[in-house]
């Protein structure tokens, strides 16, 4: 019997430098400033918000000197000028003074193999040889806690309109459609625009429990309780819709939705985020968390002027990973005024990955169908479009769809 597609491919997820550094205390103690400004990048990176890090020169000898009759953090950090037994005999100094629980990476200057297995058997977590790179360094730490036999988190992509009304959610909910359906990964939507969120309507479905019933009780979230509140549309998409109610008001802080995310990636390879058009902490918190996000803008001013000010927000808070990819739609409109993209890319700083022409037919045949636009069979550059950037997104390509058998032909005949 042949293997589904699905299981011919590499995993889908996070990489190893995307996974969030628990809780823990950091200190580390540095050699050279060099080190120390790339522990400060690391410390700034959205990957390590939970975690505590302080930085300050000494070396070993200002560890052993601090941690002296004091509890020792989760990790240390430790550089070391010195190579072969002078090494080893300050490491010797240092583990006098550390809990048995805390973990060890040492920096050092010389790229001895016997030197890092002589540390690794003296109980040192780590040898990194020194320039370091703060991803990599990021990747070390969160690998230290990370559970070996936990099956791998979710890749985190976070769509955002400029403003109102550019198509955001619809191509959110589009290329969350490709990927799962022609990409084969196994897919969640997440619509997070509580009162008036439309992936229920885009899809044709009616759910019966919604994101606000997660974002109540997210300690209760796990996967039986997911399972029940996830709407399933075929064999690899799943939908986390909105409660689309105005009657009630939604006041849930950041780490309600934080919760309800980092749920959701321990089950699905891909997560697609539709975040509403509004400013608040936990939609700049979930922006600034994604390991994708995606601008989607019109060719107008307010748009270019509020891409251009997310971007700038995000180098700053965002140092160790690439821009945000920018969508520019509804392009072409009859009779309006457009911001050319050339003056559009120059402005924003980079070229957009996708122009997307407007086309108002082909947008709302499938909005009152309630089906996505490859669903439907549609043709033509707006589709052609949608279904590259989902790949460039994920890497993959659609997977060719497998024939079905006489007998499962048959079957759901007998069922229908």
């Amino acid at each position: 019997m042949n293997n589904p597609p699905s299981q011919t491919l590499e995993p889908f997820g996070a990489a190893p430098h995307e996974r969030p550094v628990p809780r823990i205390s950091i200190h580390a103690f540095c050699e050279f400033p060099d080190t120390g400004a790339a522990l400060q990048r690391a410390g700034v990176d959205r990957r390590l918000t939970k975690a505590q890090l302080t930085v300050q020169l000494g070396g070993i000898g200002a560890a052993v000197d601090q941690l002296t009759g004091q509890v020792t953090p989760n990790l240390l950090i430790v550089e070391t000028r010195l190579g072969g037994r002078a090494a080893l005999e300050e490491l010797d100094r240092l583990a006098e003074v550390c809990d048995a629980a805390t973990k060890v990476v040492v920096i050092g200057r010389v790229n001895d193999v016997e030197l890092y297995r002589e540390l690794i058997r003296r109980g040192a977590s780590e040898y990194l040889v020194a320039p370091v790179d703060p991803i990599h360094l990021i990747e070390v730490i969160s690998g230290l806690y990370s559970d070996p036999g936990r099956r791998p988190i979710g890749r985190v992509i976070a769509f955002w309109g400029a403003r109102g009304g550019v198509g955001s959610s619809t191509l959110c909910h589009n290329i969350g459609w490709v990927i799962a359906e022609e990409q084969h990964i196994n897919t969640t939507i997440i619509d997070f625009d509580l009162p008036f969120g439309t992936v229920a309507l885009d899809f044709n479905d009616e759910p019966g429990q919604s994101i606000a019933d997660a974002l109540a009780t997210p300690e209760r979230l796990d996967d039986v309780l997911l399972e029940r509140i996830l709407l399933k549309r075929g064999d690899y998409l799943s939908l986390f819709a909105a409660p689309a109610s105005i009657e009630r008001d939604y006041e849930y802080g950041h780490d309600a939705y934080e919760a309800v995310i980092d749920a959701v990636r321990q089950s699905s390879p891909c997560v697609v985020i539709d975040l509403p058009h509004i400013w608040t902490p936990w939609v700049k918190g979930t922006l600034i968390a994604a390991d994708e996000i995606v601008l989607v803008a019109s060719p107008d001013l307010a748009s270019l002027r509020n891409t251009k000010n997310l971007i700038d927000l995000l180098k700053v808070n965002r140092p160790n990973d690439v821009p945000p990819r920018v969508v520019l739609n509804k392009v072409g409109v009859a009779k309006r005024p457009e911001i050319p993209v050339k003056d559009f890319a120059e402005t924003i700083g980079g070229e957009p990955a996708l122009v997307l022409p407007y086309d108002a037919a082909v947008f709302g045949q499938a909005a009152n169908n309630g089906q996505m636009l490859a669903e439907l069979g549609q043709k033509g550059a707006v589709v052609d479009g949608i279904r590259a950037f989902a790949g460039s997104l994920t890497g993959r390509k659609p997977v060719a769809a497998q024939p079905k058998s006489f007998l499962s032909l048959f079957a759901g005949k007998k069922r229908a």
